[in-house]
């Protein structure tokens, strides 16, 4: 499914990474509600590199090819993906669909 205009407004978005979140994490999806901008895919989803490529993957099927996920991680340092928060990808998803 490819977005909508009305798809790139933060609360949408970060709803659309939240339902990726769920189909992730699937065996221990978050809690409604719990998952915000601040909200750090390793330290407080528990997310491990397998998890991340399944996201993104989900995320491309919902947003398009525009979401060049490698350039991005590419573009950060370690520290950058350690602390990596859901705003973060947010904003990230907002910007290539403008």
């Amino acid at each position: 499914m490819t977005a909508t205009p009305t798809d790139t407004d933060a609360s949408a978005v970060l709803a659309g990474v939240t339902d990726a979140l769920r189909l992730v994490l699937h065996d221990c999806p978050p809690d409604p509600g719990t998952v915000t901008m601040g909200t750090r895919f390793v330290e407080d989803l528990d997310l491990e590199s397998v998890d991340v490529v399944a996201l993104t993957s989900a995320l491309r099927d919902r947003y398009g090819n525009r979401l060049d996920f490698p350039a991005y991680f590419a573009s950060l340092d370690f520290d950058e993906i350690a602390d990596l928060t859901v705003g973060h990808l947010v904003r990230h998803i907002m910007d290539r669909l403008r």
